[in-house]
This record gives C-alpha cells, structure tokens and sequence, in this order.
C-alpha cells in the first residue's frame, strides 16, 4: 500500500546512542571458538562474507529502554524541551525488555514523561513504521510533538556454543548484529504548497510486504508458539532464502514513490539504506539505481544495528555537512517478514 502524505510533520530532532563497549569480527570468532568445542570458524569468513568489522555491545546491566531513553534524553536536551512538552511516545524497534508491558511504558518513565505510549513493531523496520505512525497522527491534528524511539538489543539473542556447521549458518544473523538506541522527535510543521517544495516535513512515505516470506527468519521465543523453549531465544535464519525474500519484494513500491514526487535518486543529498552486509547493500543498491556515492556505508564499522541503522545513517550525514537544512534525504528500509518501505525527507 502506498500513501502520499501531506507534509505534516518534520524532523525536529534526530539522535543516536551506542554503548561504547566495541567486539570486532575476530572477537565474535575466537568467543565461537571457546564456546563450541569441537567446532571451529573458518578463520575470518565472517568478515569475508558481511564486510562488518565491529559492533556495539550494550551493558549486562542495561536493557533496551535503557538505549532509547539514552538516544531520546539527547533529543530533548539538543531541542530544549521538557517532559511535559513531549504528546506521545513511540517505541518503535524490534528489540523489547519484556513481552508485557509495552517498552514505551519503561522508555516513558526513565525519561519522567507522562504521555500516551505505545509500541510499534516490524523487526528493522520498526523505528521507519514508528515515524509512518507518528506522522499520520500529527497530520489528523491529534498530537503536536511526537518522539519515536528505538532500543535494539540483538547481543541478547546470539548463540555462542554451536555443534555443527548447520547450526552455525541458521544463527548467522546473530553475529553480525549491533546493539543501540536512537530517537526521533517529530513535530507539527506547515503542509507543502506543491509535491516537493522547500518546506521541511516528511514528503511521502510507501510500503509494501511479501508476508509469505516470513519463517525464513525468526526470533521465536516469548511468543504463543514457543513460550518457553531456550532453543527459540536465538535468532535464526536462511541468509540464501532472506535474500531470495528480499529480491522478490522488487523495487516497485521505491520507483513509483518517486515518480509520483518527480524525482531521481540524483535529487537525494544522501540515501540511507538499511544495511544486513556490506556485499548486499552494493546488490539493493544497484538493483535499486541508487548510486553509490549516495549511500552512507556503516554496516562494516557499526554492525547491523536493525532499526537504528537508518537514523545512524542519516545522523552521520548531518553530522559530517553531507544533509542539511533544506536538502531531500530517502530512508529506504529493509525488514524480515519480509517488507521494504520508503520515506521521501525534507530536512
């Protein structure tokens, strides 16, 4: 499904914390190693096959609240604004502390909000659905300033001791994953005169999903089906069958998002891709006619940081003078389940 909207929103602020505890790819092997005997890693094919140097790692004694109240206590700071001045609270990630109650309601409450929450959810696309969520909202007129947050927390879920090089490819995933929290504050923002003018404001945003895709890849425990199974705590997944899901997605639902905007990937400032691998952000990326030189490599120096992947893409631009006021930036987000979604920014 697809939905122009009316530029009611725009980013007022956008920040991202990562724990500064680091694990690079030859860490991850070695600590395979020692915990799987008689298994052992082809040395260095996890770097051969993702690209990914290192990876965040957040505290035995934080949770993923912790990583969006970290990133969200920054934008509040960076705008000047107090509890009281936030409408509602989104958190949106693949990541939760517990199964009950929402996320929010722990994000809320370490940064002193009382506010309406709740959770969106959408594996790596979750904060992007979070953002879609928010400004339909601002646009009907019911909340004036929404703050979207994320917390991922994937080095909770990554089995360590594998027997077999089965085991191994199905818990792949885990390895090249990052912890981190970001935050997003949107805010009421005038609609534009015409599709894409110079006024701030999300411009368009599309998605689209091929749900029959979605036991190639799983965190399966907490849920009705696998209540209680240790074995269902870790990730697992079909990297060939993930890509195959991906590929068939197609790039429909991007082209015609820009075709209705009149706009190539050349009027991007910078184009933000989700990223799994180094190696398939260069396939969706020609797939897509996204030219390289607007994409903000991160995967192999942060991990696959699932929903923060996105505004760390887009907070480094900012910060390095690739985007700013007044430049059209594209998320362009990859999830399992499997969905692809889009979000046309003017900054």
């Amino acid at each position: 499904m697809q939905r122009a909207l009316n530029g009611h929103s725009r980013i007022a602020g956008l920040e991202v914390y990562l724990p500064p505890a680091r694990l690079d790819t030859a860490a991850v092997e070695h600590r395979i190693a020692e915990s799987s005997p008689g298994f052992r890693v082809p040395k260095g094919l996890i770097g051969r096959v993702t690209g990914i140097r290192s990876r965040s790692v957040m505290a035995d004694t934080e949770q993923a609240s912790d990583l969006a109240a970290n990133a969200a206590a920054k934008v509040l700071a960076e705008c000047g604004l107090q509890a009281p001045d936030v409408d509602l609270l989104i958190f949106a990630s693949a990541s939760q502390d517990m199964v009950e109650p929402a996320t929010g309601h722990m994000v809320a409450a370490k940064l002193g909000l009382s506010c309406p929450v709740m959770d969106v959810k959408n594996a790596c696309n979750s904060l992007l659905n979070g953002v879609e969520v928010a400004d339909s909202l601002i646009a009907t007129g019911r909340y004036v300033r929404v703050l979207v947050a994320t917390g991922e927390s994937p080095s909770r879920a990554v089995r360590w001791r594998v027997q077999d090089f089965e085991t191994f490819a199905s818990s792949f995933p885990g390895y090249t994953m990052s912890d981190g929290g970001a935050a997003v504050l949107l805010e009421a923002a005038d609609p534009p005169k015409s599709g894409v003018d110079e006024t701030a404001g999300i411009l368009s945003m599309a998605f689209t999903a091929r749900s029959s895709h979605w036991s190639v890849g799983t965190l399966a425990a907490g849920g009705s089906a696998f209540p209680r199974d240790p074995e269902a705590s870790y990730f697992s997944m079909d990297g060939e069958k993930l890509k195959d899901a991906f590929l068939d997605l197609g790039c429909g639902v991007l082209d015609q998002t820009l075709a209705r905007l009149d706009l190539t990937w050349t009027d991007f400032a910078v184009v933000c891709v989700h990223q799994v691998s180094a190696p398939y952000r260069a396939i969706f990326a020609a797939r897509a006619g996204v030219p390289k030189e607007l994409l903000v490599p991160t995967v192999e120096d942060f991990g696959n940081l699932a929903s923060v992947s996105l505004p760390l893409q887009l907070k480094l631009a900012m910060d390095s003078g690739r985007c700013g006021p007044g430049d059209l930036v594209a998320l362009v987000g990859l999830a399992g389940g499997v969905s692809l979604g889009m979000a046309v920014v003017r900054l």
